[in-house]
């Protein structure tokens, strides 16, 4: 458990340094990794691959990226050798009819046992072994959906992400499609606009946390296929909204002058209807504007949606 906190510690570490793109004291990092004997269920519950190979793209130091490369490696023959363990467990008959040993002869670990056969039929594996799974979604025979399926793949693999994380896209790239057409119940044009969106912010480079929760299935299907763009956002996106969100309401409220006379308003101090009002867009496009409201006789001012 001890070691399982200290790698999810320095992941945090190399991914704050991805997200600040200054990969400097990285390599120190690195090296810790190094001298770690790294565990399959380490990997798997810390996901640092993801973020070693993060870095190893971000940095230009040869360093890093030689290290990144080597760690990587390391840890892909311990998955893969995983893999190869549990294809030995189902295979427990003789691999062919004539074999004349026992059903409990065969003894993996021990010496004395008979030669096994040169040239065995070995059953082809997959290179990465799938942690994370998606049921496959209804087939489809529409031309337009089954491209904006291949679409989504192409998003879903804009990087090497899906390998480390072992997923198959094909099948979570139809499960999302699958959802934004049982919400249009065709694919008219509202349908491709919400694939196209889904698209773009899969693919977009400065927003891989997206990408990488729905690969790990920390964002769902259904909930990707239903998400605004405000929620798709990267985290810098949606900072910067808001900051200027907050200074375009700064403004209206400051504002001596400007906006439009009414007395449609009464002022909750003075009771006076000499107002003036202005509207904001504070939120999402298909939600109503904000009215700020100046009373000038007294200079009350108020808010409302």
């Amino acid at each position: 458990m001890a070691k399982d906190q200290e790698v999810e510690r320095i992941a945090k570490k190399l991914d704050k340094m991805v997200n600040k793109k200054n990969t400097d004291g990285a390599i120190d990092l690195l090296k810790e990794l190094k001298n770690m004997t790294m565990s399959l269920e380490t990997l798997q519950s810390t996901r640092i691959g993801m973020s070693v190979n993060a870095v190893r793209k971000q940095s230009s130091e040869e360093e890093v990226q030689s290290l990144a490369k080597s760690l990587i490696k390391s840890w892909k023959k311990l998955l893969d050798g995983s893999d190869g363990k549990m294809e030995k467990k189902k295979d427990s008959c003789p691999l062919t009819p004539s074999s004349n040993d026992s059903p409990g002869s065969s003894d993996w670990s021990s010496s004395k046992t008979q030669d096994i056969p040169k040239t065995p039929t070995t059953p082809t594996t997959p290179t990465t072994p799938k942690f994370t799974t998606f049921p496959p979604a209804p087939v489809t025979a529409d031309s337009v959906r089954t491209k904006c399926r291949e679409l989504l793949v192409a998003a879903l693999q804009t990087d090497d992400d899906y390998k480390t994380i072992g997923v198959n896209c094909e099948d979570l790239a139809a499960q999302i499609e699958d959802c934004i057409f049982q919400d249009f119940k065709s694919t008219d044009m509202k349908y491709k606009s919400r694939l196209r969106s889904r698209i773009s912010n899969l693919k977009d480079q400065k927003n891989p946390d997206l990408r990488r929760n729905v690969l790990c299935g920390n964002i769902s299907a259904e909930r990707i296929a239903t998400m605004s763009a405000e929620e798709m956002a990267s985290a810098e996106l949606k900072e910067m909204r808001k900051a200027l969100t907050k200074e375009s309401i700064r403004e209206h409220q400051l504002s001596k002058v400007g906006g439009t006379e009414t007395d449609m308003f009464i002022c909750g101090k003075c009771k006076g209807k000499n107002c003036t009002y202005t509207q904001v867009q504070t939120r999402s496009a298909d939600e109503p504007m904000t009215t700020f409201v100046l009373c000038n006789e007294c200079g009350n001012r108020w808010k409302f949606c």
